[in-house]
C-alpha cells in the first residue's frame, strides 16, 4: 500500500464511468415520499426487493429500473441487453392478471416491501409483458426443475413482468440490522481507496466460513492488495445459517486468524438465486460496480444440489467475449486439508491419495453440527465453531 489515496484508482462501474445511484436524498425525497402515497402499491417480492435496493445503491450500475422485454429476452438468450451490454441474469418485476388489470403504461406505482409495508421507491410503468417463465429457468438455471430453488422462485411469480425506471427511497432494514457491515458500493469503494488497495479480490460467501474458505481468501491475499469477504444478507434456502450468525462468525474467523487490514468483511442485499455458473457472472459484475478488480470462484460457486458440474462457474468465464466484465475470476481448485501435506493444499498443489485428505464444504459443516457431531480443527477453527455450536444450541 505505498500508493497514496489521491493515487488509487479502482476498476470502473460496469458499463459506465460512474456509479447510477438512484436514491433520492433530502427535499426530493420528501417530496417523492409525499406524491407516493396516494399511488397504486405493488407488494415485493424479497427478492424483487433486494434487486430493487441494488438498482438504488448502485450495484446494479448501469441498470436504472426493472427490464423491459426486450431486454429481458436478449439477457435471457444471449447474456446481454438490447444495447449489447452484457448482463448473464434478468432483473425484473413481476405482477399477476389481477394486478396488472389494475395498472396502464406512463403511470406511477408504489413498491411497498413484503415485511412491513415500507415504501421502498416508486416505479414508472413503462411496459407489460408475459415472459416465458419455463424458458427463463432451463436458460438460466439448465433446469426447470421446481426442486431447484432459483426455478422455484422464478415459477411462483406472477405471469407478467413490469418495466420501467424506479425511484429509490429506502435501504429498508439492512443499514440497521447490519451496522459497519452492511456497505454500499460508493462506501465500499471509498473504503478501498482510503486503504490505497487497487486489486481487490472479492470473496462471495452464503455461509460461515470454514478452513477451505479462509485457505482460499489468503491465497487470495498473496497476489492482490486485499480482500473484500462480502456475504449475502438477504434470503438463503431452508436450513441455511442466518445471516447474523454468520456475520459473527466470519468476523471471529477474521479477528483470530488474519493479518490486520488485509480483509474487509462487508455484506449485501440480495437473495440467492442458485443459478450457479449465470450467478457467478452476475457476481462478478456487481463488485466490479464496488470496486474489485477479481472474484475468487472456487468449487460450485453459487450450486446447489447436483444441477451443476463443480467447476463450471470457472469455465462460463471462459466462454463469455473478451471485455464483457472487468473484474477477472480467480479460479482456485478444490481446497481441503491434507494430513500428509500437514497443511491446507489444493487439486493442484497435493500429490496424495484421497484418504489423506479432508473435504470441507459449507454442507457438511451444516449437517454435523445440526448432528451435533464431532468437527474437528481441520475442518474449521475452534472459535467459529463455538458461535455456531451457540446458535445450533439455541434452535433446540
Amino acid at each position: 500500500m505505498s500508493e497514496t489515496s489521491s493515487a488509487v484508482e479502482l476498476v470502473a462501474p460496469h458499463g459506465s464511468d460512474d456509479l447510477k445511484v438512484l436514491l433520492l436524498e433530502g427535499a426530493a425525497l420528501d417530496q417523492a415520499r409525499e406524491q407516493a402515497a396516494g399511488l397504486l402499491k405493488l407488494t415485493l417480492s424479497q427478492r424483487e426487493m433486494g434487486d430493487l435496493i441494488m438498482l438504488g445503491i448502485g450495484g446494479f450500475t448501469p441498470l436504472e429500473g426493472f427490464m423491459n422485454e426486450a431486454d429481458w429476452r436478449g439477457v435471457v438468450d444471449r447474456m446481454q441487453l438490447a444495447n449489447g451490454l452484457f448482463w448473464p441474469i434478468p432483473i425484473t418485476l413481476s405482477a399477476t392478471e389481477s394486478e396488472v388489470s389494475n395498472l396502464k403504461v406512463g403511470q406511477q406505482v408504489a413498491l411497498v416491501s413484503p415485511v412491513d409495508e415500507e415504501l421502498m421507491g416508486v416505479l414508472e410503468l413503462a411496459e407489460v409483458y408475459q415472459p416465458d417463465r419455463a424458458h427463463e429457468c432451463e436458460q438460466v438455471f439448465k433446469t426447470t426443475d421446481q426442486a431447484h430453488p432459483g426455478v422455484k422462485m422464478v415459477m411462483q411469480q406472477g405471469s407478467y413482468n413490469l418495466a420501467g425506471k424506479v425511484q429509490f427511497f429506502s435501504q429498508g432494514r439492512f443499514p440497521k440490522d447490519y451496522p459497519g457491515v452492511y456497505l454500499t458500493p460508493r462506501q465500499t469503494r471509498a473504503l478501498l481507496i482510503e486503504k490505497g488497495w487497487t486489486r481487490v479480490a472479492a470473496f462471495q460467501t452464503r455461509n460461515p466460513m470454514h478452513r477451505s474458505h479462509e485457505h482460499l481468501a489468503k491465497i487470495a491475499i498473496e497476489i492482490c492488495d486485499g480482500v473484500l469477504i462480502h456475504s449475502l444478507l438477504g434470503n438463503l434456502k431452508p436450513g441455511d445459517i442466518p445471516a447474523k450468525v454468520r456475520q459473527q462468525a466470519i468476523k471471529t474467523l477474521i479477528d483470530n486468524y488474519f493479518v490486520p487490514n488485509t480483509v474487509v468483511q462487508a455484506g449485501y442485499p440480495l437473495d440467492m438465486r442458485y443459478a450457479g455458473p449465470r450467478e457467478a457472472l452476475l457476481h462478478a459484475l456487481f463488485r466490479q460496480n464496488y470496486g474489485c478488480s477479481h472474484l475468487i470462484v472456487g468449487r460450485d460457486h453459487a450450486g446447489v444440489g447436483d444441477y451443476y458440474g463443480p467447476f463450471d462457474a470457472q469455465h462460463i468465464f471462459s466462454e463469455i467475449p473478451k471485455g464483457a466484465l472487468r473484474t477477472r475470476p480467480l479460479k482456485i481448485d478444490w481446497t481441503f486439508w491434507c494430513h500428509r501435506c500437514e497443511n491446507m493444499a489444493s487439486m493442484r498443489t497435493c500429490p496424495h491419495e484421497a484418504g489423506d485428505r479432508v473435504l470441507v464444504s459449507g454442507t457438511k459443516l451444516r449437517q454435523a453440527l445440526e448432528a451435533g457431531g464431532e468437527v474437528g480443527p481441520k475442518f474449521s477453527r475452534p472459535e467459529v465453531l463455538a458461535v455456531l455450536r451457540e446458535y445450533y444450541a439455541a434452535r433446540t
